[in-house]
């Protein structure tokens, strides 16, 4: 049988994003896979944490994302 039409959610920005309750859009920080002794323990933990991504990427983020807003 054939998979009726519809909206797809891109899965590829669906692992990489998060939609807060708000609507805001979190991202986890780069820079986090090697060469992590150059980098100071301040900054390590700080790449740790999620982000908020800026304002010019979140519409197109929210469109690939459908069912999340």
């Amino acid at each position: 049988m054939r998979r009726p039409k519809g909206v797809k959610t891109r899965k590829a920005v669906a692992k990489r994003f998060k939609i807060t309750g708000t609507g805001k859009v979190m991202r986890r920080g780069a820079g986090r896979r090697h060469l992590l002794q150059g980098k100071s323990p301040t900054r390590r933990r700080s790449l740790g944490k999620a982000a908020l991504v800026g304002p010019t990427d979140v519409y197109r983020i929210k469109q690939n994302l459908p069912f999340s807003h």
